[in-house]
């Protein structure tokens, strides 16, 4: 079953995010990697690899992030996976709170990493695919 990273500038947006999406689909491997390892508003590479690694799967992990420093971060903590790892977690585009609960609910019907992906890039342009 494919994973999901939530990344927020703030440790409790992170959580409440990962909360929501739990209670439409509580069998599905979510974390919340937010805020920064003082506890401080920002974005910290190790909390967002440690959450990859925590929800990996072979399915894949999507990562879902609420503004662009966060989407920076992701990226550099990407360039620290295995190659093999790499191909497998996907960084979306998407609104954070919409995105998490409908990623969840099409992860738990055990859809593919490429089917979460391409309703997540619908949610975007503002239709469902």
């Amino acid at each position: 079953m494919v994973g999901m990273v939530i990344i927020s500038h703030s440790k409790k947006i992170a959580e409440g995010v990962r909360e929501l999406a739990l209670q439409m689909a509580p069998e599905v491997s979510i974390s919340a990697s937010g805020g920064t390892k003082d506890g401080s508003i920002g974005t910290d590479i190790d909390i967002i690899s440690e959450g990859i690694n925590k929800v990996y799967s072979e399915d894949g992990v999507v990562i879902l992030f609420d503004l662009g420093s966060a989407l920076m971060n992701a990226e550099m903590a990407l360039e620290f996976l295995s190659e093999d790892k790499k191909d497998k977690v996907k960084i979306i585009d998407t609104a954070l709170v919409e995105g998490a609960i409908t990623g969840a609910v099409e992860i738990s019907m055990d859809k593919s990493l490429k089917e979460i992906i391409k309703v997540l890039d619908g949610l975007k342009l503002g239709k469902m695919a």
